[in-house]
């Protein structure tokens, strides 16, 4: 353990950002999961929507970078583009 009031203070806030950056990753491949496993193009342009929307928001909190959100919604959209 810490000997610091520093160090303990860094290890307190590390544990609170862990927490809060699995959460968000978890949500993250949710909603890639909610498109992926629609069944039919309209339920599959839904989610589309919310997993593009959660996907740019998570970027503007600093959990992903930029290029990643916009492979991951690229993707998501050639995925939706195939469904007949």
């Amino acid at each position: 353990m810490a000997n610091h009031k520093s160090s303990e203070k860094r290890y307190r806030q590390t544990i609170k950002r862990e927490e809060r950056n699995r959460y968000y990753r978890t949500r993250v491949k949710n909603v890639v999961k909610a498109v992926t496993s629609a069944k039919g193009k309209e339920e599959a342009n839904e989610a589309f929507k919310k997993a593009n929307r959660y996907l740019h928001s998570m970027v503007s909190k600093g959990i992903l970078k930029k290029n990643t959100a916009a492979r991951k919604v690229s993707r998501l959209a050639a995925f939706i583009a195939k469904i007949a």
